[in-house]
């Protein structure tokens, strides 16, 4: 069964809030690829910070949508502000991996302001 499929399974959710933890999901993909392509670089130590924030934040955050914890919308408030300077971080770095983080990270950090 996908993640997608696994998603759909839980009942409680609403379309937007799957939507959000597949990007979350996503994101933590992502970034866990991104901040392993920057290691043994020192110009890009804060990308690979950032990126390992991103990807434990968005991991958490999903799994509190799961749950419907009532810590949701304050964590997805902060995980939307992670996402966005980590983008920007990626951003400022020509590596085609995070430029495609940066793009991942944006959809995740729109969906979670939604959820915030």
């Amino acid at each position: 069964m996908s993640l997608t499929e696994t998603v759909s399974e839980i009942d409680h959710l609403s379309e937007e809030q799957r939507d959000c933890i597949e990007n979350c999901n996503a994101a933590a993909q992502i970034c866990e690829w991104c901040a392993d392509e920057c290691l043994g670089s020192e110009d890009m130590e804060e990308c690979a910070r950032l990126c390992r924030d991103v990807a434990d934040i968005t991991s958490l955050h999903a799994r509190f949508m799961a749950r419907d914890s009532d810590y949701s919308s304050q964590l997805a408030e902060a995980c939307a502000d992670a996402c966005e300077d980590c983008a920007d971080e990626c951003e400022s770095h020509d590596a085609d991996h995070c430029q495609t983080c940066a793009d991942v990270l944006r959809d995740c950090a729109e969906t979670c302001r939604n959820m915030a």
